[in-house]
């Protein structure tokens, strides 16, 4: 929605340097930006791209501010400030309160008044939706589920049974929460299901992205903490817990019974064996395994980045032998030679 410099500046608590009357109406890129549009400058490799820009204003430190040549709102993180006012621009739709005629509601769940339900939602026995809830097409709420206010489910979520959802939680397409853990006895005959009885909790402020599925606890819940930012298709199995404000990304998987602190930072296809504890403040480089436990807070990476296929096959070759190296040189200390 168009709004003025001025109260964006002013809602935000940020210093103006330009027109306070120029009207917002979009956000766009540096380069593509134009008159009316709101943009920012946070990473300095796109600095040289400030200079030519043709937006409204430009969201950036106080040591850049000289090099725009339009409006420029200041903020020590330039990113954060202008994520929140990019949402003030263009707010999530409002939907007026009411079932869809195709909803199917138990008659013992509860959906309080000012939640939303879309066409071919189900809600199952003894779930409560609370207030200011959207519950986008085709999502399924299985039984004994609850879903705090505020929450936006975008389309085709599952909650199998037993989640229970804090508060401003966001949900995209194809989300799964509560289905079976991967839980199995192995016996003669072959293998043996067990029974996965545990739920999942999920705190206040969650956002899940597309095609993510946690599995609920065997016996104990599954347990995502407050704030956490969950990618696109992540795995996390039965009885993980992950801490506060955590961040994986696309393609994680964590193995079960794993414990994250908080503020950890998983990166794209990263993952953990079971059983171990992370502790807080931990960054896991790109397609890094643990296999192991992480006691001390720091960046850890451990990857073979792509070479050619003739290059790989000596490394190998190499690697192979470093065993054969190892025993050699251990004979060749013994005999002080």
């Amino acid at each position: 929605m168009p709004i003025s410099l001025g109260e964006l500046a002013t809602r935000f608590g940020c210093e103006l340097i330009g027109d306070p009357d120029i009207e917002i109406r979009n956000v766009a890129s540096l380069p593509k930006a134009g008159p009316e549009d709101l943009t920012f400058l946070s990473n300095t490799g796109f600095k040289e791209q400030l200079p030519s820009t043709k937006a409204g204003a430009v969201i950036l430190r106080e040591q850049d501010a000289a090099d725009s040549p339009v409006a420029v709102i200041i903020h020590d993180d330039p990113y954060a400030c202008y994520a929140r006012m990019a949402a003030v621009v263009h707010p999530e739709p409002e939907y007026a309160p009411g079932i869809h005629s195709s909803a199917v509601v138990h008659e013992t769940a509860s959906v309080a008044e000012s939640a939303h339900l879309a066409a071919s939602v189900v809600v199952g026995e003894r779930s409560r939706i609370g207030e200011n809830v959207y519950i986008g097409p085709g999502t399924v709420v299985g039984p004994d589920c609850v879903v705090g206010d505020d929450c936006r489910f975008v389309a085709n979520v599952t909650l199998a049974r037993k989640v229970r959802i804090g508060v401003r939680g966001i949900f995209h397409p194809g989300v799964v929460l509560g289905s079976d853990g991967f839980g199995n006895a192995m016996t003669a005959e072959g293998w043996v299901k067990v029974p996965q009885l545990g739920g999942v909790r999920i705190g206040d402020d969650v956002e899940i992205g597309a095609n993510t599925t946690i599995d609920c606890g065997a016996l104990d819940d599954t347990v995502i903490e407050d704030g956490v930012r969950i990618d696109n298709l992540c795995m996390i199995a039965h009885n993980v817990h992950i801490g506060a404000h955590t961040a994986l990304a696309a393609m994680v998987g964590i193995a079960g019974s794993t414990r994250i602190g908080k503020r950890c930072l998983f990166a794209g296809q990263t993952g953990t064996v079971g059983h171990i504890e992370v502790c807080d403040d931990v960054i896991v480089g790109a397609k890094t395994f643990l296999s192991k436990g992480v006691t001390e807070p720091g960046t850890y990476v451990a990857s073979f980045p792509a070479v050619p296929a003739k290059a790989w096959a000596k490394q190998l070759a190499r690697f192979r032998r470093l065993g054969t190296l190892v025993d050699r040189v251990g004979k060749l200390e013994k005999s002080g030679k």
